[in-house]
């Protein structure tokens, strides 16, 4: 495998702050949270009421009419995402080598709302009233296939299952298809379980917050965090070996510099959580020491433990208040696959505008030593940034952004 430098040259992004690319950055840089009160389904019989839910989206004015009935809301944004991905790369699929691209996302849920719908068919109605398209619409390697199929990409591709950290390690797979001769793989994660089914498989976690009032719902290091709100959306993006951008005139947001990724080890073990040493295992990979880290874009599990374990590792790695800090998932909610490539996103345009996001509503608490951005943006000369992401059952992942050396 070659030591290839990988580069985003495509962006595509369907937010709670936004659809589109700029519609989400311009939501982050004026603080404008997603954050409300569930629509798309009555949530009044529902501890948990709040959610990140997408506007605005209707499949059929970014899709064809025979896609419809056989892929679940997750899969339309999905392919919505790759599709503006590409077109920002300015890629045409169908002019390159079908063998040359591939396709790595990663899934949380798979196709939670199509499913539900398909099992209330079955179960009210019989077993001829069940679309055959439930085999697939709700796997988790779902949106993968359908975005292969769609662009005609017959390379190396996948599903990563990990939760949130899922987005992280699904791009650092695209990343190793590359160095091994890929020419393009698209990448990234998009979520979408807001439906009673899924609700409720949140709803065991026992991490959601229950608050009815989207300003103190979701509060990340914060003294009166409680948990966090869902989301749903993400992000897809276009990654290249940056002498193949290069050669073609593309436009890169910068660079995958840095990965690394630890499993917690067994609560009661007496062992440390696992976040600290996939900080440095990325930073190690990038050749990056802490102080050249110029911003951390934060897991931010709003929950009061989960919250000491990120701000602890932090503290050791950067030192107390070393590294300004940035969650801008307060504004999203927690989008299980979909967080980190939306974080990953986010941070590339960070470092393009030189803008760190503030997050909404949070007041820090001191306890955490974290120099945490809140109430508006800070504007720093950016060159690095390290993008975390934690999954239930303990996954930790870390990746690291370089920004392009003409930045």
């Amino acid at each position: 495998m070659s030591a290839a430098t990988v580069v985003v040259t495509g962006l595509g992004v369907a937010s709670p702050t936004g659809l589109g690319t700029r519609e989400h950055w311009a939501a982050t840089r004026e603080g404008r949270s997603g954050i409300g009160r569930l629509t798309r389904f009555a949530p009044s019989g529902y501890p948990a009421k709040l959610a990140g839910e997408i506007t605005g989206f209707t499949a059929e004015e970014h899709l064809p009419g025979r896609l419809i009935p056989q892929t679940d809301r997750m899969t339309r944004l999905a392919l919505a995402a790759a599709d503006w991905a590409l077109a920002d790369a300015g890629v045409r699929p169908d002019e390159l080598a079908s063998f040359d691209m591939g396709v790595v996302t990663a899934s949380a849920s798979g196709g939670f709302e199509f499913g539900q719908n398909e099992l209330r068919k079955l179960w009210s109605q019989g077993s001829q009233y069940v679309s055959a398209y439930q085999s697939f619409a709700w796997f988790y390697a779902v949106n993968s296939g359908q975005i292969s199929i769609r662009n005609g990409m017959k390379g190396p591709s996948g599903v990563v299952v990990s939760d949130q950290a899922g987005g992280l390690d699904a791009v650092a797979q695209a990343r190793r298809q590359i160095r091994k001769g890929t020419r393009l793989v698209v990448s990234g994660g998009v979520d979408a379980s807001l439906c009673p089914w899924g609700w409720v498989a949140q709803l065991a976690s026992g991490r959601l917050s229950t608050s009815e009032d989207p300003a103190r719902a979701y509060l990340p290091f914060d003294r009166d965090a409680r948990g966090y709100v869902p989301g749903e959306g993400g992000a897809i993006l276009i990654l290249e070996a940056a002498e193949a951008a290069r050669e073609r005139g593309a436009r890169s947001y910068g660079e995958i510099a840095g990965y690394g990724a630890t499993f917690d080890p067994k609560p009661g073990s007496g062992r440390p959580p696992g976040l600290r040493k996939a900080v440095e295992l990325a930073l190690a990979d990038a050749g990056v020491r802490p102080a050249d880290v110029d911003v951390v874009f934060a897991d931010a599990a709003g929950d009061p433990d989960l919250d000491r374990v990120e701000a602890d590792a932090l503290s050791q790695v950067f030192g107390p208040h070393g590294v300004p800090v940035s969650c801008p998932k307060t504004m999203t909610g927690r989008l299980y696959s979909g967080a980190a490539p939306l974080d990953l996103a986010t941070a590339l345009l960070a470092l393009r505008d030189g803008i760190v996001p503030a997050a909404v509503n949070v007041k820090p608490s001191p306890e955490y030593d974290l120099d945490l951005v809140v109430d508006r943006p800070r504007r720093l000369d950016l060159r690095t940034a390290l993008v975390l992401a934690r999954g239930y059952g303990g996954f930790n992942s870390a990746v690291v952004l370089r920004a392009p050396a003409a930045h």
